[in-house]
Parts: C-alpha cells; structure tokens; sequence
C-alpha cells in the first residue's frame, strides 16, 4: 500500500515538472538581424509585436494599426534577410528603417 501510495506521488511530481516551462527573459536590444530572421530567439512575429508596442509606447500612442504592423515586420525582415545586416541588432534596423522613436 505504501509504495502504491509512492510511485503514485512519484509519478504526478514527474508530470507537473514536465509541464513547467523555465522563465526566459531577452535583451531585445542584442537580438540581431540573423537571430531575428531565423527565428534563434523567438518568432518573429512576437518580436516585431514586442517592438511595435515598444516605440508606439516611447511616443505614447495607445492604437495598433494591424495593417502597419504587417507592413513594417516585412520590411524588417527583408531588411533582415540581406546577409550584410546579419549582425545589425534588431532595435538598430528598426531605428534606421523607421527613424528613431517610430514604429
């Protein structure tokens, strides 16, 4: 009855340990062109969501313009994709495609 009771607590332990995920956290200001593009660090689309809530925040504007959005993170990957931008950090890219402070 005891080692029933056991390897049953044994055996949920390993279940909800195999259910958490470790917290990550990201510089977002080393993240570079290449480790954007290729997704090393995340999705693309949640790193460009992050960034426009970011710089729409720098200038306080409260809207999301869907369209924009889609249109910006493509030129930015575009941008990206150019093996000469590889190592330009993200924010960088952004900064110079899109002046500072914008979306």
């Amino acid at each position: 009855m005891q080692l029933k009771v056991i390897v049953s607590g044994l055996i949920l332990v390993g279940a909800s340990a195999s259910s958490v995920q470790a917290q990550v956290t990201i510089d977002v200001s080393k993240i570079t062109c290449d480790q954007f593009v290729h997704s090393k660090v995340s999705s693309p689309t949640l790193i460009a969501a992050w960034l426009s809530g970011y710089y729409h925040a720098k200038q306080n504007i409260q809207l999301v313009d869907t369209q924009a959005l889609q249109d910006n993170m493509s030129k930015l990957q575009h941008y990206c994709e150019d093996g000469k931008n590889f190592k330009v950090p993200v924010m960088t890219a952004v900064e110079d495609m899109f002046g500072k402070g914008k979306k």
